[in-house]
C-alpha cells in the first residue's frame, strides 16, 4: 500500500502561482509513474500531467507552458508548479502513483483561482 500526501493549494488571484507537493509513503524511484489530476465541480476527473520513469513528462494541452511537474526522489515527492493561473484552474487537484499496475491516489488538494 502506498499512501500519498498532498500539499500546497490554496486561494491566488489570477496570474498568480502555487507549487503542489506530493509526498509518497514510499521511495519514488520505486514508483512507475507520476501523475496530477484535476477534478471541478460538477466535471469529471481529468488528467493535468505526468512524469514517467526518470524525466519524462507530458502535459494536457492546456496547462502546456504555465504547469510544470517534477519529481525530487531525495525527498520521495512529486511536485506541481503552476504559474499564470486561471480562473478555470479551479478545481481539488489530485497526486497520482503507478507502482507495478496498482493505481494510488491522494485525497486532494483545492486550488481556487479568482478572477
Amino acid at each position: 500500500q502506498v499512501q500519498l500526501v498532498e500539499s500546497g493549494g490554496g486561494l491566488v488571484q489570477a496570474g498568480g502561482s502555487l507549487r503542489l507537493s506530493c509526498a509518497a509513503s514510499i521511495s519514488t524511484t520505486n514508483i512507475n509513474a507520476f501523475g496530477w489530476y484535476r477534478q471541478a465541480p460538477g466535471k469529471q476527473r481529468e488528467w493535468v500531467a505526468i512524469i514517467v520513469n526518470g524525466d519524462n513528462t507530458n502535459y494536457r494541452d492546456s496547462v502546456k507552458g504555465r504547469f510544470t511537474i517534477s519529481r525530487d526522489n531525495a525527498k520521495n515527492t512529486v511536485n506541481l508548479q503552476m504559474n499564470s493561473l486561471k480562473p478555470e484552474d479551479t478545481a481539488v487537484y489530485y497526486c497520482n502513483a503507478v507502482v507495478r499496475s496498482a493505481y494510488y491516489w491522494g485525497q486532494g488538494t483545492q486550488v481556487t483561482v479568482s478572477s
